[in-house]
């Protein structure tokens, strides 16, 4: 329960003179008793050691030594937390935090994806998982963190075939039987809504599929509804299976995390309002519909036609329900409006059918958010160009959530901010980052008033992330860590002054 005195002072001060007078008081003490807090993390994205103790190429090995990754790094080494686990555990403990997400490379268990189990894969997160947890950290795993193992792309294109959905459920099920003694919170997908779109649609990120000259195979029309939905049959088949034969006995639970930005009307005009509710069904309703309801928004049938697959009567059923929490990975808001090319929609629908038209129709349907209006952006930015900082999104996500989905319990499993990595930079300077400290601040403020005002069922936050780390196609250029690596001295780790806000907010009692 929340602590009586502290709780009703914070909620007197946020009724009164409104949540930013009330940003330096709140702490752990504020929070529900029992709400996790941890650093959240990804395999691909840390562990380094690519071809050590059996591991095999992933789809994510490929792309980052294709020549699309910002810097031209790759993370062949990444921040080497394979062989530095015991060490960035203890910066957890130091620190004060509950719970570490992080992700299992699967081509670590199943280096082909099927067949033969590796057991020095399985070893390393036995150890990993057992650090953790006598330093009194609970281990919450994610096991599908955009990893796929190259030889299932190479087989059948990966997770647009449905033979996925059965070597995907075997992986799993590993996972459980190896680990779920320990591991009381499975998460099966991180951000499903981005590796479809970027990774299917621009082509931008693994596997680099797309219809333009930018890739050299894909369907942006098509592939990424047939991904997300595989990746659907994958979470439900593997939920149902945990459920059968795993929940009672090992008491854990199993989840998604979703990516979603907020989207505000820009305007208080219809047609904003109505592309701020379309940008949330074809961004978080795409998935969650399906998990809660048992089929897509009613937006997305409409418009994407046949190009979007159909459940039958028995995958709805199996999906409906079919997740005992939710995760968020939320960081930014973004403006809704009416875009232009909208009006051209139902035109396509009804008289276009080639790929490339198909492509432009859904230009309109994704693209209908702006970062700026009338010239003022809405609000200041971090480093990625993407990351713009508005802590209200998170109470206005979170009420969303609550009123459209039935107040599911929601776990933040990202939340976080990046500053630039340059040599201009000294270390010390980098260390100073009340800009990330601020961005905490005011976004676990937000999150708190959904929980104790709104009623939001909120039950953790997980700071992205523990270390700075190879950020995807920005390479090495993005720190979002708490703590600074010295990619010029053996990777060394330096705790930034968030490391010290952190350590005190978590302290409070």
């Amino acid at each position: 329960m929340l602590n009586l005195s502290k709780g009703i002072a914070l909620v007197i001060t946020l009724v009164l003179v409104g949540i930013p007078a009330a940003l330096s008081e709140i702490n752990r003490a504020s929070f529900p008793q029992g709400f996790v807090f941890g650093t959240a993390s990804a395999a691909f994205q840390y562990e380094g050691a690519v071809k050590e103790d059996g591991r095999k190429p992933t789809i994510w090995d490929t792309f980052s030594h294709s020549g699309f990754i910002f810097d031209g790094s790759n993370a062949d080494v990444a921040v080497d937390q394979y062989h530095r686990y015991v060490e960035d555990i203890q910066l957890m403990k130091d620190m004060g935090m509950d719970a570490y997400r992080f992700s299992i490379a699967w081509s670590r268990i199943f280096p082909n994806g099927s067949g033969e189990i590796n057991q020095a894969g399985v070893d390393h997160y036995n150890d990993l998982i057992n650090a953790l947890i006598a330093q009194g950290i609970e281990p919450y795993v994610t096991l599908y963190h955009w990893d796929l193992p190259q030889a299932l792309q190479d087989k059948y294109i990966g997770w647009l075939d449905p033979q996925i959905i059965k070597d995907f459920s075997v992986y799993a099920e590993t996972c459980f039987e190896k680990f779920g003694d320990r591991v009381k919170h499975w998460i099966t997908f991180n951000e499903p809504h981005n590796f479809a779109i970027q990774g299917y649609y621009s082509g931008f990120e693994a596997p680099g599929r797309c219809s333009s000259i930018l890739c050299n195979a894909g369907n942006s029309s098509s592939e990424p509804y047939i991904v997300a939905h595989n990746v659907l049959l994958s979470h439900a088949t593997v939920a149902d299976i945990y459920r059968k034969n795993y929940k009672d006995k090992q008491n854990g639970l199993i989840g998604i995390s979703l990516d979603v930005k907020w989207y505000e009307p820009e305007t208080n005009a219809t047609g904003d309002i109505e592309a701020a509710q379309r940008a949330q069904d074809f961004q978080l309703g795409w998935f969650l519909d399906p998990l809660m309801f048992g089929d897509y928004p009613s937006s997305m049938k409409s418009r994407v036609g046949s190009r979007l697959p159909n459940f039958t009567d028995s995958e709805s059923v199996l999906l409906k329900g079919s997740l005992d929490f939710l995760g968020i990975n939320h960081y930014t808001t973004y403006y809704a409006r009416q875009n232009a090319t909208n009006s051209i929609v139902d035109l396509l629908n009804d008289c276009v059918t080639d790929a490339a038209a198909y492509a432009i129709q859904d230009i309109a349907l994704f693209n209908i958010s702006a970062a700026f209006k009338d010239g003022q952006p809405i609000g200041d930015r971090a480093n990625s160009i993407w990351l713009y900082i508005v802590p209200s999104g998170m109470r206005s996500l979170m009420q969303y959530i609550k009123e459209k989905y039935g107040n599911p319990l929601v776990f933040i499993t990202e939340n976080g901010m990046d500053d630039p990595n340059s040599i201009f930079i000294p270390i010390e300077d980098a260390l100073k980052d009340e800009k990330r400290i601020k961005y905490h601040t005011d976004y676990l403020t937000n999150l708190l008033a959904a929980i104790v005002e709104d009623g939001c069922n909120v039950k953790g936050y997980f700071a992205w992330s523990l270390l700075d780390n190879w950020e995807w196609v920005a390479g090495y250029t993005s720190r979002f860590g708490l703590y600074f690596v010295d990619y010029n001295d053996n990777l060394k780790r330096y705790p930034k002054d968030s490391v010290s806000w952190f350590k005190k907010f978590l302290a409070s009692t």
